[in-house]
């Protein structure tokens, strides 16, 4: 459960970044959104593994 809550929060930062990219034309939001989008890739593949050696084990 903490990787779904560090989820939700790069999830926030990228949409507080996204806001500030697309409708405040701010370049440096854009690096940082790249980045939380990134951060968000890599929990998200981890959360997967995790997900599958559960479901796995249980067998």
């Amino acid at each position: 459960m903490e990787k779904l809550a560090e989820l939700k929060a790069f999830i926030e930062t990228a949409e507080k970044e996204g806001t500030a990219f697309y409708e405040k034309n701010n370049k440096a939001a854009g690096t940082r959104l790249r980045n939380a989008l990134q951060q968000i890739k890599v929990i998200a593949t981890d959360l997967r593994k995790d997900v599958t050696d559960k479901k796995n084990a249980a067998h």
